[in-house]
């Protein structure tokens, strides 16, 4: 079930770490870096971290911008669908490195691929 997604993969600390990982991957990605030129690395990362606990079932309330309106600006940059599939493959690698088990793996992927239209269309 969707609700206990976010204690199956380890809670808090498994998210926290491969939102790190994840980071890591798409600042050497020279395809995904230039987005975030001049972008808050540590409140990034801290709202992300919110975000994805949020929308895996954890008991986190998400208080960053509403997800639409944080991507206005990479969009004007030409954010697109190969972009978004390449953030995708590095959250999942992420994953993979912390440990979550592949099946779950693949149902935090398919929930984030659920934002694609929200982040991707103005």
């Amino acid at each position: 079930m969707i609700d206990d997604l976010y204690d199956l993969i380890g809670g808090r600390q498994t998210v926290w770490v491969a939102i790190e990982i994840f980071y890591r991957r798409v600042f050497a990605d020279d395809t995904l870096s230039p987005f975030f030129e001049t972008t808050d690395m540590a409140q990034l990362c801290s709202r992300q971290s919110m975000f994805v606990s949020m929308l895996l079932g954890g008991r986190v309330v998400y208080t960053g911008k509403d997800i639409h309106a944080a991507h206005a600006h990479v969009r004007e940059q030409g954010l697109n669908d190969g972009h978004f599939d390449r953030f995708l493959r590095h959250f999942r690698e992420a994953l993979n490195e912390v440990g979550v088990e592949p099946n779950k793996v693949e149902k935090v992927t398919k929930l984030l691929e659920t934002r694609r239209n929200t982040v991707l269309n103005p």
